[in-house]
């Protein structure tokens, strides 16, 4: 029989029995597995895709929906793939209109390479900020930040949701609640018995990914941030919103080192909403 042609193939909503095919679509263009990372969005948010007639998958992408349930204030759209025997041919392109049709009328957001940012623009997707990914082995040094800091306890976790959506801008109940299983540390900033920040370090192949870093200012990004590297031994992976240029300086000056650039960009919303000055860094840059 005839091989169907890719715009024949129906998009199908994926599943966490759908996580090994995601991770192999990852590792067929060259990015990590990252299974730990996929098991959570595949469970925490939306999962698209379309099956490969030969096996695998064609494309994939996930939407993480912040806000009310079944009335989101904002949804996320990460892990944008297409296999690459079918790169060039329209397939991404179809399957992120088949995005836009069913959020309708939800702002959107995501963080785009230099590769995908051209078909997100002519989507519609504005760029309204930028962020930059470090990675490094942390090497203490210097004046010791002092704020204080200690690791998080199930008692914690509602003022870490009220703080969350305070600065994130909308409820991320869903995601952040499954933080203490997702991560391996899980860690808080207090300040006079009030939480003032938190982060977490979750495990993405051989790093430790910081996010999200949420602080009331650098002085608690960086406690936090140091608290982090003192309990691990791998090196860490974090994305910092380039405005804060204290923190980026800071971070570089202890060893991790700039990787890359991606593009905030937004769909039906002029900004992010929320408190940038105390939003650092995402839990990934694929939930948003």
């Amino acid at each position: 029989m005839p091989t169907p042609s890719l715009a024949a193939l129906p998009i199908r909503r994926l599943t966490l029995r759908d996580l090994n095919a995601c991770a192999d679509l990852s590792e067929d263009r060259g990015w990590p597995r990252e299974e730990h990372k996929w098991g959570l969005l595949l469970s925490a948010g939306k999962g698209f895709g379309i099956d490969d007639p030969e096996g695998g998958l064609v494309t994939a992408c996930v939407v993480t929906e912040y806000g009310a349930w079944g009335r989101p204030d904002l949804g996320a759209i990460g892990m944008v793939l297409v296999a690459e025997r079918h790169a060039r041919r329209g397939v991404g392109r179809r399957l992120m209109q088949h995005v836009l049709s069913t959020m309708g009328t939800t702002p959107l957001t995501l963080h785009a390479t230099p590769y995908g940012r051209p078909l997100y623009e002519e989507l519609g997707f504005k760029v309204t900020g930028r962020a930059e990914m470090l990675r490094g082995r942390f090497t203490h040094g210097g004046p010791e930040p002092t704020v204080a800091t200690r690791a998080a306890t199930a008692e914690d976790l509602p003022a870490i949701l009220r703080l969350d959506e305070e600065v994130f801008g909308t409820d991320r109940t869903p995601l952040i609640a499954r933080l203490p299983a997702f991560a391996d540390q899980l860690r808080v900033a207090e300040e006079d018995g009030r939480l003032i920040g938190y982060t977490a370090a979750w495990p993405n192949m051989d790093t430790h990914v910081v996010g999200p870093l949420i602080a009331r200012d650098t002085e608690t990004a960086k406690a936090l941030i140091a608290s982090l590297a003192a309990r691990t031994e791998r090196p860490l992976r974090t994305d910092i919103d380039v405005r804060h240029e204290e923190l980026l300086a800071w971070a570089k000056e202890r060893g991790l080192a700039s990787v890359a650039f991606n593009a905030v960009m937004t769909y039906g919303i002029a900004e992010l909403p929320g408190d940038w000055t105390r939003r650092f860094a995402p839990l990934t840059v694929a939930a948003g």
